[in-house]
């Protein structure tokens, strides 16, 4: 996928060892020190050509996101969003500028540091839901667990764990096609959280949800967020933003603070 496209691309099946993120916990900070960003972005650019012209994706973006922030990023289509999405999350690098995940530069790293940040620090979510549908919810659940290579009594704690939080403990042996939509995004979101990620990234999560639906959704997020996890969403729907503690605007490639 370039980064013209307006939809994110989940990447988690990689084999790999696991990290010190795959255990969930923040990075120590010491008492009376705020703690670092998350993300740190300097002068962050991208461009591609499109047929006979050069399109400047990002034009100069600068951003921090912080531990515990729960950020929406609103604009018109073609504006970046998604392309900015793509590089936070290790998708693809930068034409130019620094990105920093702690003291990763991910525009620098080498291939084999990126998987391994996707499978282990990273929790996607996608606006179509991305379930298998012949497996249960705790079987697309499990899935993003291929990589960490953990004990099966292990990987069934997770599994369960991650679907109690989204409040669907009684749903594990449902099949996609048995669920509401709201419940085939919430399997979505446990399977990010399984990964115990230190960031999740969501790309228009109730863009697919009718009103019932996407206060559901946003529920779920809101507590999550509520609990300590760093979200950082796309979307066109200002209810959504409406949510966040940080409201961003990407537009013509450059990014603003609503």
């Amino acid at each position: 996928m370039t980064a013209a496209s307006e939809s994110i691309t989940d990447t988690t099946g990689e084999d790999m060892t696991m990290t010190e993120a795959e255990t969930g916990a923040a990075p120590a900070t010491a008492p009376g020190h705020p703690a670092l960003p998350i993300y740190r972005l300097a002068e962050v650019t991208r461009t591609y050509r499109q047929k006979n012209r050069v399109v400047h994706a990002l034009a100069g973006v600068d951003l921090e996101i912080r531990p515990g922030d729960f950020a929406t990023i609103q604009g018109p289509t073609g504006g970046g969003k998604s392309t900015l999405l793509q590089l936070l999350g290790a998708l693809d690098r930068p034409t130019s500028g620094t990105i920093l995940l702690g003291d990763t530069d991910l525009g620098t790293a080498g291939g084999g540091v990126l998987h391994r940040i996707r499978a282990h620090e990273i929790g996607f979510v996608f606006q179509g839901f991305n379930l298998i549908p012949t497996l249960t919810a705790g079987e697309n659940v499990d899935m993003a667990l291929e990589p960490a290579r953990l004990s099966k009594a292990e990987r069934s704690e997770r599994v369960a764990e991650a679907l109690a939080r989204v409040g669907l403990a009684d749903r594990s042996d449902h099949r996609p096609g048995e669920l509401s939509g709201g419940q085939q995004q919430r399997v979505a979101i446990a399977r990010a959280l399984v990964k115990r990620p230190r960031v999740m990234l969501a790309d228009e999560p109730t863009g697919n949800l009718d009103e019932r639906m996407r206060d559901e959704i946003l529920d779920v997020l809101q507590g999550l967020n509520d609990e300590g996890l760093t979200l950082v969403v796309v979307t066109h729907d200002s209810a959504v933003a409406r949510r966040a503690t940080r409201r961003l605007r990407l537009a013509k490639g450059k990014i603003a603070e609503l």
